[in-house]
């Protein structure tokens, strides 16, 4: 028997659909993704912690639930929106239907929506909070809460995701998700070389700082045959270079940067004594670290297919985005320069410090979902890591 869920807006809005999932009451920003494909990846990343996500491709559900493509270790965000729930998938890896897992894992989701409206909405008055529910479905009730709850700016949200301690990461790609085009190190094919000869290849060990990262980074960085350790986002410089590491990554994760300031004093402490490489909100704390300002975007970039023009090379790349803030250009200091650019709307895509050795895109170039036209970075980090031996 079906159940009616309600999504109320902050300006107003009230969109009325049935509910599959889990039930219940949540609130949080209501923002929309692009992406055809990687809803299961969505969904497990712990960027969209605070956020109640509209799918925009109008059937989701299609190929179920593969436990072995998560990104995380569970489910950060608030809330799914779809047009269409897909019943009964058809994929030979899947364990359970869409509606089975957010059920198990306590999440609401909505569908039978105009998504399409609640799209133009949001892209013309912005990101904006919202209350979805199936227990109340009173419009003028909803609201009114959805009006009065807290808004995403200002939160430090990577303190709900962050891991409790370090610990070791271990797992490489699935060989599914294996390229020769697109895994190599030193000219060589990853997917043909064996355990020992990665080691030999790329013996780097890397902290990885995780502030709610996806899981497809660490299992790159681990395929490349590195040493992969992962710190929790409210760790010390001092403790970072306990490690000695030969590099530090810095992750995606969800929110606000400017009130992480105890991540910010850590990368700061952390420039010109290893070599670094953030992205996403990794990015923007790389940047404020360095002295530039960060502001909120509109409604965010969220999706598989954002055009980002590579000055150095004059190629464009399409990439994979989610956040909702960016870089301010105007506030960038002197010895830190602007590498990419988002080509739809001209904002910051990629930063490289001129003095220290590192540098930042606004992407996932791990891309899962996505494209893979980025995977060139991680061979960047390892060439910044290589030059960084040399010189020292």
């Amino acid at each position: 028997m079906q159940k009616t869920a309600k999504l109320a807006l902050a300006d107003g809005s009230v969109f009325t659909g049935t509910a599959f999932g889990a039930d219940g009451e949540v609130h949080g920003e209501v923002v929309f993704n692009t992406s055809m494909t990687g809803y299961q990846e969505i969904l497990t990343d712990p960027s969209y912690c605070g956020q109640i996500v509209t799918m925009t491709y109008p059937q989701i559900g299609n190929y179920g639930i593969v436990p072995e493509d998560v990104e995380s270790g569970g489910i950060a965000l608030q809330g799914f929106i779809v047009r269409e729930l897909c019943e009964i998938p058809s994929n030979y890896r899947s364990t359970q239907t869409l509606d089975e897992y957010l059920k198990a894992a306590g999440v609401i989701g909505l569908q039978g929506i105009d998504t399409r409206a609640l799209v133009r909405r949001i892209r013309t008055s912005g990101a904006m909070t919202g209350v979805l529910s199936t227990t109340d479905l009173d419009d003028e009730s909803l609201v009114s809460k959805a009006q009065s709850s807290p808004q995403l700016v200002g939160q430090d949200l990577v303190s709900k995701v962050i891991p409790k301690a370090a610990s070791e990461w271990n797992e490489a790609l699935h060989p599914l998700a294996h390229s020769s085009s697109t895994h190599s190190f030193s000219g060589k094919n990853i997917a043909t070389l064996s355990e020992e000869d990665l080691a030999a290849e790329c013996a780097y060990h890397i902290i990885a700082i995780d502030y709610g990262m996806k899981w497809n980074i660490p299992r790159h960085l681990k395929q490349l045959g590195c040493k992969v350790t992962v710190l929790p986002g409210n760790c010390t410089a001092a403790e970072v270079m306990e490690l000695n590491p030969d590099g530090v990554f810095l992750s995606n994760g969800p929110g606000d940067p400017e009130p992480l300031t105890y991540a910010i004093d850590t990368i700061r402490e952390l420039l010109g004594q290893v070599p670094i490489f953030g992205i996403c909100l990794g990015h923007q704390l790389l940047g404020l670290a360095c002295g530039c300002k960060t502001f909120k975007l509109k409604f965010g970039h969220r999706g598989a297919n954002q055009p980002v023009i590579n000055y150095a090379t004059g190629q464009v790349e399409i990439t994979s985005q989610n956040h909702g803030f960016a870089i301010d250009p105007e506030s960038k200091p002197d010895d830190v320069e602007i590498t990419h650019i988002n080509m739809n709307d001209n904002t910051v895509a990629g930063l490289r410090h001129k003095t220290h050795p590192a540098f930042s895109v606004q992407y996932h170039p791990e891309a899962s979902a996505g494209p893979h036209d980025s995977h060139y970075l991680f061979q960047q980090f390892f060439e910044s890591i290589s030059q960084e031996r040399v010189s020292s």
